[in-house]
């Protein structure tokens, strides 16, 4: 999966001279914790920074929440432009979105401009990590979850070729390492679903959980 297939197309951006007001009503309305600042030309949109949350909360008085706020305040006219974080890590849509999450988690930041060339395209965030994460591992009704241990360079087109002599359908697979023990976790259904933990068993795969989705 790459990061084109998850990122948020329809951008909802802030231009230089937005209002801080403007800018947190924004925020609050669409249920959303960080804003574009942009300049729109004809062959799209060109990136200046980033608003979050946080930095309005800065911004702010230290009384004054900015998104229930409804009197003017000191900050009525300080602009998007005055408090953005211009210097932004970006990605482009065809970096596979594993990456983009190592960034996110190493740089300690929620969310990652898309750039094609130097037109920002879209916005991939922590939110659309979790959906990709979770499409990978969701299960259809009546199928089964297992994690089981497998050994490090294990050819996995083994494990494949069971699951196809025991009539299974093998819906999804994915591995995993962690403190030198690899794992694989699969999603399988058909009629020959316990014949192939059986057989996972016997070739001295240790199966540490099942699931069964009713």
């Amino acid at each position: 999966m790459i990061v084109g297939m998850w990122m948020t197309r329809e951008l909802i951006c802030a231009q230089p001279d937005t209002p801080l007001g403007t800018a947190a009503k924004l925020m609050a309305h669409n249920g959303i914790r960080r804003l574009p600042v942009v300049v729109r030309h004809e062959d799209g949109l060109a990136l200046l920074g980033i608003v979050s949350a946080t930095d309005l909360y800065r911004a702010y008085p230290a009384h004054c929440n900015p998104f229930t706020a409804t009197e003017p305040t000191l900050t009525a006219s300080t602009t998007a432009a005055q408090i953005m974080t211009e210097s932004v890590l970006t990605t482009s849509s065809d970096v596979p979105i594993e990456d983009a999450a190592t960034i996110m988690r190493d740089r300690k930041i929620g969310a990652l401009p898309v750039m094609r060339q130097d037109r920002l395209i879209g916005l991939i965030t922590e939110s659309d990590i979790f959906r990709a994460f979770i499409s990978i591992l969701q299960g259809d009704s009546n199928s089964i979850r297992l994690t089981f241990s497998i050994a490090n360079g294990e050819d996995l087109i083994d494990l494949i070729d069971g699951a196809v002599r025991n009539h299974v359908q093998l819906l999804s697979l994915m591995t995993s390492r962690k403190e030198g023990q690899s794992m694989c976790v699969a999603r399988i259904a058909g009629a020959g679903a316990e014949m192939f933990i059986e057989s996972l068993w016997r070739s001295g795969h240790q199966v540490v959980n099942v699931l069964r989705t009713p």
